[in-house]
């Protein structure tokens, strides 16, 4: 829709003053209703939508569902009055992988809960009118680690008034910016300087109270439960390292007693061998004067048999 026009300063979707404000916003009304009416406190024309439920009560930008809104403006303001009932607000964007996320703010959670296409985040509203900076850039980062491209569509659901949604490419001061654009009276005029001040700086607190706060938090917890596990396993394995090596301990022993035994087996049998061994040489030397003995006795016989020859 605004992809071939030139973005610069503030670009405006949605301004209650004027002949046709929602001229390019669609309604989907359902036990509700959208009108206009006059705002005392703002003094000025507002856009209200209220109904029994948020979820079937919302308008949405652009009016044809297969046109985008093609803004690549990175931050999304919204002048939106607080009327102490259920309200949320959803804007979609493509980032530079070519996916498209959803980003849905409300003030009746109280989780940020991040899933691959849609992220809920928790949002805290002041009594009477609120000046809402959505930092797209910045949450598509947190949420995803990718980089926003452009917005794609915005829906404001019940319940509120709605004085300007706008689109700029830098934040300024309260001062710096037209009246028209700023919610805020002249009592209000030091607040808002700082709540400008606090987004100029990067505050991520400011983009949507109690938001961030809760994400952080979250994020705080999640990396120490990770923390813990790695902890835990890291205390694990030298559990199982210290098993291993005790049972290598173990085990070296049984191997020394086995060797040990051994050895004294194979001493034990080379002393039996050389006790046999000795053993056997005295039964040789035993042996060795009968067999010296026994010429001697031939010798006799042959004597005995040359005297008797001579007696003949």
């Amino acid at each position: 829709m605004f992809r071939n026009t030139f973005q610069s300063g503030f670009l405006s979707i949605l301004y209650a003053i004027g002949s046709k404000p929602l001229q390019i916003w669609r309604k989907n009304i359902n036990n509700g209703y959208v009108k206009r009416i006059t705002d005392f406190e703002m003094q000025s024309s507002v856009i209200e939508i209220c109904g029994a439920n948020v979820s079937t009560c919302f308008l949405s930008c652009p009016s044809n569902p297969k046109q985008t809104l093609g803004v690549k403006m990175p931050f999304l303001v919204l002048l939106i009055k607080y009327l102490k009932k259920y309200f949320t607000f959803e804007v979609q964007v493509i980032d530079d992988k070519n996916v498209k996320r959803r980003f849905r703010a409300s003030n009746y959670q109280s989780n940020t809960r991040v899933k691959p296409f849609i992220c809920t985040i928790p949002m805290k509203l002041d009594e009477g009118w609120n000046q809402i900076h959505f930092n797209l850039t910045d949450f598509t980062r947190r949420a995803y680690g990718t980089n926003y491209l452009e917005t794609l569509r915005v829906q404001i659901h019940a319940n509120c008034r709605i004085r300007r949604i706008y689109f700029t490419d830098q934040l300024l001061s309260s001062k710096s910016i037209p009246a028209e654009y700023r919610a805020f009276s002249n009592a209000q005029e030091d607040n808002a300087e700082e709540q400008y001040q606090n987004q100029i700086n990067n505050d991520p607190n400011q983009m949507i109270p109690g938001g961030e706060e809760q994400y952080q938090a979250e994020y705080e917890h999640q990396e120490h439960i990770e923390e813990n596990q790695h902890v835990e396993g890291e205390h694990e394995h030298e559990l199982v390292q210290e098993h291993q090596e005790h049972q290598g301990e173990e085990g070296g022993e049984e191997n020394q007693g086995e060797q040990q035994q051994n050895q004294e087996g194979e001493q034990q049998g080379g002393e039996e061998q050389q006790n046999q061994q000795e053993a056997n040489a005295g039964a040789g030397e035993e042996e060795q004067p009968k067999e010296e003995n026994a010429p001697n006795e031939n010798q006799g016989e042959e004597e005995a048999s040359k005297e008797n020859q001579g007696e003949q």
